[in-house]
């Protein structure tokens, strides 16, 4: 065995970290009239997204495509943060999706969407509550303490087109955190750590949500999600402090997510601000 066969084995040799099964995957998601039409499953890649983006741009993936990573190496988050976790440790993956007749301006939903889909996918097969940190982060509990265990990061892919992408901690161990407030679904005892069972769930979930939300052609009232949202967003009722591109910063209390998904901050003068974009900063009580 030569030096590089040595490494690929010892990469893929962790027994607590078996494998995705591709083939299960599609027998139990893919289905017809169903929003999911393709699952693949790769041991490895940079990133999920920019694979599907390529893709969808070939003319190689249609709606419903499901890319999964077994590791990637370079995972992207939002402001262009690195995402990284050992091989096999994590839920990788992106999806696409094509919102047909949904008006452009409601597409800023989508990442909001799945964050709901995925928080609810988690507590239906991990038994773990997991909370939103606007506009994208997921939230879970470790020793009493909030820790960021995932993230989800929407692209446009051409004029029709958005994948959107999913990444979740789930068997990381303390040693193995790429920083200390970061946090995964084993650290918050999850009752299940079956990536094959998580993986099913949220996507089910995911599809439940966007089907609705389509069909609503994207009213985020109407759809019920933004009161969804609004109940599991960690971000509301807290001290924030949004900063803005721009070296621009607003500070107040996060009150409501409006119709445009937007966070409105009531700053200590009364003045509503809403915020389409930005890094929201969780401030502890004076």
């Amino acid at each position: 065995m030569t030096p590089r066969d040595a490494a690929d084995a010892s990469r893929w040799s962790d027994l607590d970290r078996p494998p995705l099964d591709a083939a299960a995957l599609r027998r139990g998601l893919v289905r017809e009239g169903g929003l999911w039409t393709a699952v693949e499953v790769v041991p490895r890649t940079g990133s999920t997204n920019s694979d599907l983006v390529a893709l969808a741009a070939a003319g190689k993936a249609g709606e419903g495509t499901v890319l999964v990573a077994e590791e990637q190496t370079a995972g992207r988050g939002r402001l262009d943060r690195q995402w990284s976790a050992p091989p096999r440790s994590g839920l990788f993956f992106s999806v696409l999706l094509r919102p047909a007749h949904v008006p452009v301006s409601r597409w800023g939903w989508l990442p909001l969407l799945t964050g709901v889909a995925v928080a609810t996918g988690l507590a239906r097969a991990a038994g773990v509550d997991t909370a939103l940190k606007w506009p994208n982060d997921l939230l879970v509990s470790v020793g009493g303490e909030e820790r960021k265990a995932g993230g989800i990061l929407a692209e446009r892919a051409g004029e029709d087109g958005v994948v959107v992408g999913v990444g979740v901690n789930v068997t990381l161990r303390a040693d193995e955190l790429p920083v200390p407030q970061a946090g995964s679904l084993a650290l918050a005892d999850a009752v299940s750590t079956d990536r094959d069972t998580l993986l099913r769930s949220v996507l089910r979930t995911l599809e439940e949500r966007y089907t609705g939300w389509r069909d609503a052609d994207g009213d985020p009232a109407l759809s019920g999600l933004q009161e969804t949202y609004a109940a599991g967003c960690a971000t509301l009722g807290r001290t924030v402090r949004a900063e803005l591109p721009g070296d621009r910063s607003i500070t107040g209390e996060a009150t409501a997510i409006d119709a445009d998904g937007r966070l409105i901050i009531t700053t200590p003068t009364g003045t509503r601000e809403p915020v389409g974009a930005g890094d929201i900063v969780h401030l502890k009580p004076a």
